[in-house]
């Protein structure tokens, strides 16, 4: 027997959601004319008078809890065409999880190399390759609302790219962007005009290949920060800068 913990944001219209995404439901009554015309039949001849249930869902393809291709990142990684999330073998995703905690960082900030060491050292971890690590925040906690998109701390080239050199290929946060977030960035840019500021951490993609999880959910209900499989295939999108994904925290009963 396992336990199963979901570790994602549901897909649905939010204020967290600052990019246009629409979810329609249909009822059972909507589909009665299609299925009278597939079946050559009227109302009258189904046995309820109902047909199927259907959903409408207009989304960008980094809605909801999704799994950013390095395409996503920039035209190229490690010096050539850069995959498209349909190119990503599925054995990247289901790995060795860890959790690392760094809800003590104040909102806006960056994630060192120290930082992640630290945390590391904290739980008495050692990573290894393949490993998937999960950047824990805390922003989450805001989904529902406006404050979740500038919430939280965030990633930095020099920690992403040390924690690709520990062969960790998969990694994620509980955050809206795997960067710090733009409120915070724009702040700095407006100061220093700094061109180096934007968006560091995708960019350490174009260095080496990685993939990374924006919009995890639930971290703080996990038992414990690692001893966990995680499964998280993005969906097969393609061409797509990004794939949607249900995030499993798998522990063994």
């Amino acid at each position: 027997m396992v336990k199963i913990y979901d570790l994602s944001v549901p897909t649905e219209d939010s204020p967290s959601e600052p990019l246009p995404l629409k979810v329609e439901h249909k009822g059972h009554e909507a589909s009665l004319p299609i299925m009278e015309l597939l079946l050559g039949g009227k109302k009258d001849d189904m046995a309820d008078g109902l047909g199927w249930a259907d959903d409408a869902v207009s989304l960008g393809a980094h809605a909801g809890t999704h799994v950013d291709a390095p395409w996503h990142y920039s035209p190229t990684s490690e010096g050539r065409k850069a995959r498209t999330i349909d190119e990503m073998p599925l054995e990247w995703f289901y790995h060795d999880g860890v959790v690392l905690d760094f809800r003590y960082k104040p909102q806006g900030s960056g994630i060192s190399t120290e930082d992640v060491k630290n945390a590391l050292k904290k739980i008495n971890y050692s990573l290894k390759p393949w490993d998937i690590v999960f950047i824990q925040t805390g922003a989450d906690k805001l989904w529902g609302k406006p404050e979740y998109f500038s919430a939280g701390c965030g990633m930095t080239e020099d920690s992403t790219l040390w924690l690709i050199d520990q062969g960790c290929r998969v990694m994620g946060i509980d955050a809206w962007g795997w960067d710090r977030p733009f409120a915070a960035i724009k702040e700095e840019f407006d100061r220093t005009h700094d061109k180096n500021l934007i968006w560091t951490a995708h960019k350490a993609g174009i260095k080496k290949e990685y993939c990374h999880i924006e919009k995890l959910a639930n971290l703080d209900k996990l038992p414990r920060p690692f001893g966990f499989r995680v499964a998280c295939f993005p969906v097969k999108l393609t061409g797509g800068s990004a794939g949607w994904t249900r995030v499993a925290a798998i522990f063994d009963q």
